[in-house]
C-alpha cells in the first residue's frame, strides 16, 4: 500500500479498468520503473518510505504548483481558494505588465503569465499562469470534408507521392466543385532517415512533431527554381526524369510509394534550387522566420546535419553530442552550418508551401480549410527526442494496456513526455507544437486525444502487460490547447475511438473539442448492441464511415476486409464464422438504411456497391454531427486499407496509392474526373449546401 500511495502522489495508477466492474493491478515492477523515471527511487521500502515522506511534505508546504490554470470568465479556481490567508499574489503577464496584490480571477489578459505567492513570512514560489478562453471554437455550420493521406494522393506532377502542391490542387478542387469545407491530412510530421535501413512509413511515428517534412516539398514551385543556372537546370531535368520513373511504377506497373527514392530525388534537386541566392526580400523574410522558431529550430536543423554525418539515431553518436546543449554539440553545429542552414530554409519553404495550401483552401471557399493531424509521440531516436531530453522519460514508451480487443496490449515506441517537467516549463515544448500546428491550419486532430489525460507507460524492455497508467494535468493540457486553438481561430477534433475512460469525452466536450465518431462503432453496447440511429448520434463530432485504420467502406460492405485477414493469419476465428458475422453487420445497417428510405427501392432489389457507399453518406447526414468526414479512397471504391494495424511487413503500411475496385491506381487528374467520386460529392453537396467561392461549378 506505501508503494501505492507513493505512486498515486506522483500520478502514477496503481490500477486500472479494462472494462466496467473490473479492476487489474499494475505489477509493483512497473510501479517501481515508472517511478524511477520521474526521478523516483522505490527500489526497497526504505526508499519508499523517504520518498513518500518527501512528497508528502513538498505537497503540505508548496504554496503553488509549478503550472496553474484560469479559464477566463470563470470564477476562481481551487488553487487560488486554497492558498493560506495572508498570501499575497504578483502577476506578471507575457507583455510584461505587473501587477501586485492580485485577486484571481481578477482582469487578466489570454495568455501563459508568471505569478509569485509570497506568504507573510517572505516564503514565495513562482508558477506559470494559463488563462484561457473556456471553449474552443466550433464550427459556424455544418460542413463536410475530405480525409486523405497525402503521400497517396498522386497527381501527374508529384514525384513519387503526393506532396503540397497536390494537396493546394486537392483543396481548390474540392472547395470549388465539391463544396467540401475541409481537408484532413495525415500527419506531415518530419520523419526519422532511414540511415541504412529504410525509412519508416509511418506518419505516426515522426522524427519531429514541431516541424514538418520537407520529402512534402513541391520543387518547382520553390521560387528560386525559377532562377536555376542552365548547368544546374539540365541537372534537375534529370532528376525530373527519375521522378517520372519512379511515379510511372507506382501508377502504371504497381510499385509500391518510395518515400526514400522520393527523398533522395528531392534533396539531390533542392541542394541545386537552394544555391541559388536569395532576393533581398526573401532573404528578409527568412531571417524573420529564423527569428521566429528560435532555438527550437537551430536544434532541429543540428540534430539533421549531425544525423547525415553519425547516423539516425543519437544514441549511437559520440557521447557529447547526445546532449543538445553541449559545448561540443554548439561547435559540431558551427562545422556543419552550411548543412545546419539547409535544413532550416527546408523548414522555411515547407512552412511556405503549407501556408500557400491553406490559403488555397480558404481561397476556394472553404469554412475550415486544412486541418492538420498531430500525432501521440516521437520517435526515440529523432530529433524532438534528442532536443527534448530533459522533458523526456527516459527508458519508457508509451502504448496501451491489454484489452477486450488487444488481450497482450500495445507497445507504440514512443517514448512519453514527463508531465512533472511539462509542468515546470509551463507547458512551453506543448504549447510551441501547437502554435507551429495551428499556423497554417483551420482545424487540428489530436490523435488518441485521451492521452492527454493519461498515458500508458511501458518499462523498456518488458511487455505491454507490465505498464502503468500516468497521469498528465488534463486542465493545463487543455487550456494550453484551447488558449492556442484560439489564437490562430481554429476547431479542435479529437481522436477519442476505442477505450475511453469515464469523464474524458464530457471534459472533452465541456471544452469544445469536437468528438470522432465512426459509422460501424455507433452502437447501443449497453442495451441491444444495434446500430444507433442518427438521430441519437453525437452534435460534437467529426462522423465518418471509415478511417486509415479501418477497412474502406467498399472492403467493409463487400467482406474483402476478412479475405485480407484471413490471407495473412490475422483471424481470431474460423474464416466462416468471421465472414458470418461480418456480412450480419453490414445487413444490420443495410436494413436500417432501407427503413429510412436512403436506399432506391427501398433497398428491396439487389443493390450496387456504389448505391450502398452513398446510402452511408446519406446516413451520416441524418446526424447531427458539426462536420463528415468522406475518405478520399471511397470515392472511387478502393478495397485497400492504408494502415492494417497489427502488420509490419506483412502488409505495405502507409505506401499504397488511392487505387480503384480492381486494385488500379488512381490519379488525381482521374479522380477529379470520376463519375462515382462526383456522384458520391454530389450527396454530400446536395445535403450540406453552403455559398460557392467566385467561378464555382457543379459537381
Amino acid at each position: 500500500m506505501t508503494l501505492a500511495r507513493l505512486a498515486e502522489l506522483h500520478g502514477v495508477a496503481p490500477s486500472y479498468s479494462p472494462s466496467p466492474g473490473r479492476t487489474v493491478r499494475a505489477p509493483d515492477a512497473a510501479l517501481v520503473a515508472v517511478l524511477a523515471a520521474l526521478g523516483v527511487d522505490a527500489r526497497t521500502p526504505e526508499s519508499v518510505r523517504d520518498a513518500l515522506a518527501a512528497r508528502e511534505t513538498e505537497d503540505k508546504e508548496r504554496l503553488l504548483p509549478p503550472t496553474v490554470v484560469l479559464w477566463s470568465g470563470e470564477p476562481a479556481p481551487a488553487w487560488a481558494r486554497d492558498l493560506p490567508e495572508g498570501v499575497t499574489l504578483r502577476l506578471v503577464t507575457e507583455e510584461g505588465e505587473r501587477v501586485d496584490d492580485w485577486q484571481p480571477p481578477g482582469t487578466v489578459p489570454l495568455g501563459v503569465h508568471r505569478l509569485r505567492a509570497t506568504t507573510p513570512e517572505g516564503t514565495a514560489a513562482d508558477a506559470h499562469l494559463i488563462v484561457a478562453p473556456p471553449r474552443v471554437r466550433t464550427p459556424g455550420e455544418r460542413t463536410y470534408g475530405l480525409l486523405v493521406q497525402l503521400y497517396s494522393l498522386l497527381s501527374a506532377r508529384s514525384w513519387g507521392m503526393g506532396d503540397l502542391g497536390d494537396l493546394a490542387d486537392l483543396a481548390a478542387w474540392a472547395g470549388r466543385t465539391a463544396g467540401a469545407g475541409f481537408i484532413q491530412v495525415n500527419p506531415l510530421h518530419a520523419a526519422v532517415p532511414g540511415g541504412e535501413g529504410p525509412t519508416d512509413p509511418s506518419p505516426y511515428r515522426p522524427s519531429s512533431r514541431r516541424f514538418p517534412d520537407p520529402v512534402h516539398l513541391r520543387v518547382e514551385d520553390v521560387p528560386e527554381y525559377a532562377y536555376l543556372p542552365d548547368a544546374d537546370r539540365d541537372r534537375v531535368r534529370e532528376l525530373l526524369a527519375g521522378a517520372a520513373r519512379l511515379r510511372d511504377g507506382v501508377l502504371r506497373e504497381g510499385a509500391l510509394i518510395d518515400r526514400d527514392a522520393v527523398w533522395d530525388l528531392k534533396r539531390r534537386a533542392l541542394d541545386l534550387v537552394l544555391r541559388v541566392p536569395l532576393s533581398p526580400g526573401r532573404r528578409a523574410a527568412y531571417w524573420d522566420f529564423l527569428a521566429e522558431q528560435g532555438t527550437d529550430l537551430e536544434r532541429h536543423a543540428t540534430w539533421c546535419a549531425l544525423a547525415e554525418r553519425h547516423g539516425p539515431d543519437w544514441h549511437t553518436w559520440p557521447e557529447p553530442l547526445r546532449d543538445p546543449a553541449s559545448p561540443e554539440t554548439a561547435r559540431a553545429g558551427t562545422e556543419l552550418r552550411d548543412r545546419v542552414d539547409f535544413h532550416s530554409r527546408l523548414a522555411w519553404l515547407t512552412d511556405a508551401q503549407l501556408a500557400a495550401a491553406q490559403r488555397a483552401a480558404r481561397d476556394a471557399g472553404m469554412p475550415v480549410g486544412l486541418v492538420h493531424d498531430l500525432a501521440v509521440g516521437v520517435h526515440p531516436a529523432g530529433a524532438d527526442a534528442w532536443a527534448q531530453r530533459h522533458i523526456v522519460a527516459e527508458g519508457m514508451s508509451t502504448g496501451a494496456p491489454p484489452d477486450a480487443f488487444n488481450s497482450r496490449g500495445q507497445d507504440w515506441g514512443l517514448p512519453p513526455w514527463r508531465p512533472d517537467r511539462l509542468a515546470r516549463a509551463g507547458y512551453a515544448p506543448y504549447r510551441a507544437l501547437l502554435r507551429g500546428l495551428f499556423a497554417h491550419a483551420g482545424a487540428v486532430r489530436i490523435d488518441h486525444v485521451m492521452g492527454l489525460f493519461r498515458l500508458w507507460w511501458v518499462p523498456a524492455g518488458q511487455p505491454p502487460t507490465e505498464g502503468a497508467y500516468v497521469r498528465y494535468d488534463a486542465e493545463a493540457m487543455l487550456a494550453v490547447l484551447s488558449l492556442e486553438a484560439h489564437r490562430a481561430g481554429a476547431l479542435v477534433i479529437g481522436e477519442d475511438l476505442g477505450t475511453v475512460e469515464p469523464g474524458v469525452r464530457e471534459a472533452l466536450g465541456a471544452r469544445g473539442v469536437l468528438g470522432t465518431s465512426v459509422l460501424w462503432f455507433e452502437r447501443d453496447w449497453e442495451g441491444t448492441g444495434r446500430p444507433v440511429p442518427p438521430e441519437r448520434w453525437r452534435t460534437d463530432c467529426v462522423a465518418t464511415a471509415t478511417t486509415h485504420d479501418l477497412p474502406s467502406t467498399a472492403a467493409r460492405l463487400t467482406g474483402d476486409h476478412v479475405r485480407l485477414r484471413d490471407r495473412l493469419g490475422l483471424l481470431g476465428q474460423p474464416l466462416e464464422k468471421e465472414e458470418a458475422e461480418a456480412t450480419a453487420e453490414v445487413a444490420e445497417w443495410t436494413a436500417l438504411f432501407a427503413r429510412l428510405g436512403l436506399l432506391p427501392g427501398g433497398g428491396g432489389e439487389a443493390l450496387c456497391e456504389e448505391e450502398e457507399i452513398r446510402a452511408v453518406h446519406r446516413f451520416l447526414l441524418l446526424t447531427p454531427a458539426r462536420m463528415i468526414g468522406v475518405w478520399l479512397p471511397d470515392t472511387v471504391g478502393d478495397r485497400r486499407p492504408q494502415n492494417l494495424p497489427g502488420t509490419w511487413d506483412q502488409y505495405p503500411n502507409w505506401r499504397l496509392p488511392i487505387a480503384g475496385p480492381t486494385g488500379r491506381p488512381v490519379t488525381f487528374e482521374e479522380l477529379t474526373a470520376s463519375p462515382r467520386a462526383h456522384a458520391l460529392l454530389g450527396v454530400l453537396k446536395a445535403g450540406l449546401p453552403r455559398t460557392a467561392p467566385p467561378g464555382a461549378r457543379p459537381v
